[in-house]
Order: structure tokens, then C-alpha cells, then sequence
């Protein structure tokens, strides 16, 4: 699988040779003539497109301006949702780096595999804790346990990467305000929760709070809503973080990923099935009749398509947040997701809705 920015780079390409046909058909002409209606100089055309496709070839294909790093050496790390994804990955890659990780494992107690795994490497800087980011005695517990093993408490924590989430799908009309109630409780105030529970400590480092959003917390998607919303409040819960850390030197970063359900598995064909056929019992009789069974099953289809969709590697992710962690003067969001993904959150978020939603709906 091809790394994002090689595929930006092909993007590029196709991009460049369009525009290259576009206006050797005489777009300059014809948006001169336009400009010239306007009262505008036939020069500033030209010069436009100009500006646009440089400030497209920057963003897209320049790599990255260095901004340093900070020495992961004494520095430590808490990271929630680390039984399987991009938080074990995570835990691995910046134990790897030097950095002190304190792991949080859902099922540490029940002998979950990903928390097994982590505690065989033996060492020091790996430290599994029992969490639930649901659970307001667990978090204080997890809290403390951090405190009583840093190497210097004085310093604080570096940072806190808030990766745990759940998903789950449905029609608004089929889904029941305990699924809403349930998704948020993770991915929402699970994020807030561990992040107020942290906090002190991070500001005594003047580290970094890392939040997992997603491209969905940017744009809506049908039988997406409960995710959404959750994924829409860590953006909101963030950018607020965002403005009342600035005094303290605290960075706040959102992390958005696009579809890798592939590589996490975090929605699969057994778990598809079971949701479907929960939301169509559960489903008010009238509502079930309206749609009609043969609809429901369509949508339902779409979505077990998406299990074997996206990005299999996970290394887009894992570079973002380490970047975000180790970088000196980080980004405040990063978007590591497929092309096509990209372009269609950028159409979402700044062009007018009646244009995307002609677009894509």
C-alpha cells in the first residue's frame, strides 16, 4: 500500500495535466473575458491561476518544513485503547522511540492479548494499566498510578494521546438513544474525561494533549450519525482546549484519520450483521414498514462493504501522532487518510453545502 504522500503526489499529476488541458482549451481567454465585465485588468486572470495551482503544489507535494524534535528520553506518554488498533501499534512505536508509555487496557484483567503482548516486553518504560474511560473511579485509579511512577512527578506528563473509540452504524430512524449515549460515552467524554484527568500534569510539563477525531468529526455521513457526533465534540472539546492552553505553552492536536477499517478492525462483518439485525428488531413497527425491509438491507450492505475498504497500513496514522507527540512546534490537525477522502473533506468544509451535497449525496 502506497504511503499518503506518494498518493498526494499522483494526485498531483493527474491534477497538473488536467489543468495543462483545461487551459490549453482556452480558459485563460474565456476567464479573461469575464474579468473584463467585471472592470478587473486581464493580467490579474492569469496570475490567479497561477497563485492557485503553486499554493496547490505546496500544500500537496512539498514535503513537511523540519520543526524539530524534542528528545523522548524522560519523557512519558499515556495512551487509552491500547488492546488492539492504533493505540497498541502506538504504544509500540513510541516505546520503541525512547519514550515512557503508560498503556491503557481495556481487558488487562480479563488477559486481553494486546495487554499481555505489551507487558512481555519486560522493560521499565512499558507500563499496561487497567482503564476504562467510561469510568470515573478507574480513570482516578489510572491517574494515581501514573503519579506514583513517573521518574520525576515535578515534571509532569509529556503527553496524552486519547485514541480509545467505538463505532457503530444506523439510520437515524433505527438507532436508539442508548447507541447514541453509548458511542459518545467513549469516544466524547471518555476524551474529556481522561484529558481533565490528566491535565494538571500536562501543564506541568507544558506537554501535549493528542485527540483521535477522525474525517467524520468534519463532515456527516449517512448511517454515520452516532459516530459523528461524538467525532464533531472531540473537534469542538479540542479547538476550546486549544484556546485555554495557548497561555500555559500546552499544544492541542487533533488527529483525523480517514477509513481504516481495514487495519483496525474496528468494524467488521460479524459485528455488522449483529448491528443490523438489532437495529431492524429494535426498529419501531411503522418505521420498519416505511423503509421496507429490502431498503434497509441495501444501506446494510453498503456499510459491510466498508469492512474490507480503506487503508491497510496503519504507518499514515502512527507517523501523525508521533509527529504530533515529538514534533517541537506540531501541527494542530493532521489528516492522514486516502486521497479521494481528502478532497472530498476539503469540498465538505469550504464549499458551499448545496455544491457538496450535489456532489456526494
Amino acid at each position: 500500500m502506497s504511503s499518503l504522500p506518494y498518493r498526494r503526489a499522483v494526485l498531483l499529476i493527474i491534477f497538473s495535466v488536467s489543468l495543462t488541458v483545461i487551459m490549453g482549451f482556452g480558459l485563460p481567454a474565456l476567464l479573461n473575458y469575464f474579468a473584463m465585465l467585471c472592470g478587473f485588468p486581464e493580467a490579474s486572470v492569469p496570475e490567479c491561476i497561477v497563485a492557485v495551482y503553486l499554493s496547490f503544489v505546496a500544500y500537496v507535494a512539498m514535503p513537511p518544513i523540519p520543526r524539530g524534535s524534542v528528545k523522548a528520553e524522560g519523557k512519558a506518554v499515556f495512551i487509552t485503547g491500547c488492546d488492539t488498533g492504533f493505540g497498541f501499534a502506538l504504544a509500540k512505536h513510541l516505546h520503541k522511540l525512547g519514550f515512557t508509555v503508560f498503556a491503557g487496557c481495556f481487558l488487562k484483567e480479563k488477559g486481553g492479548e494486546g495487554a499481555m503482548e505489551l507487558e512481555a516486553l519486560h522493560c521499565d518504560r512499558m507500563k499496561v494499566v487497567q482503564l476504562d474511560v467510561c469510568s470515573e473511579e478507574l480513570v482516578a485509579q489510572a491517574v494515581e498510578f501514573v503519579r506514583g511512577n513517573l521518574e520525576d512527578p515535578e515534571k509532569g506528563l509529556w503527553a496524552v494521546v486519547n485514541n480509545a473509540g467505538v463505532s457503530t452504524f444506523g439510520e437515524v430512524e433505527f438507532t436508539s438513544m442508548e447507541s447514541y449515549k453509548q458511542v459518545s460515552e467513549v469516544n466524547l467524554w471518555g476524551t474529556i474525561r481522561m484529558t481533565k484527568a490528566l491535565l494538571p500534569l500536562i501543564r506541568r510539563a507544558k506537554g501535549r494533549v493528542v485527540n483521535l477525531a477522525s474525517m467524520y468529526g468534519r463532515m456527516g455521513n449517512s448511517m454515520r450519525s452516532p459516530y459523528c457526533v461524538s467525532k464533531y465534540g472531540v473537534e469542538a472539546f479540542s479547538d476550546c482546549l486549544r484556546y485555554e492552553m495557548k497561555p500555559w505553552q500546552v499544544k492541542v492536536v487533533v488527529v483525523e484519520p480517514g477509513n481504516f477499517i481495514a487495519a483496525t478492525g474496528i468494524l467488521n462483518r460479524d459485528i455488522v450483521a449483529a448491528t443490523a439485525d438489532k437495529l431492524w428488531s429494535e426498529a419501531p413497527p411503522g418505521v420498519r414498514e416505511d423503509y421496507g425491509k429490502a431498503q434497509f438491507e441495501q444501506r446494510v450492505a453498503v456499510v459491510r462493504s466498508y469492512c474490507s475498504s480503506g487503508l491497510k497500513d496503519m504507518a499514515p496514522v502512527l507517523h501523525a501522532i508521533t509527529d504530533a507527540v515529538q514534533s517541537r512546534h506540531p501541527f494542530t490537525r493532521y489528516n492522514p487518510m486516502e486521497v479521494h477522502w481528502w478532497i472530498r473533506m476539503q469540498v465538505m468544509t469550504h464549499l458551499p453545502a448545496a455544491i457538496s451535497d450535489w456532489l456526494y449525496f
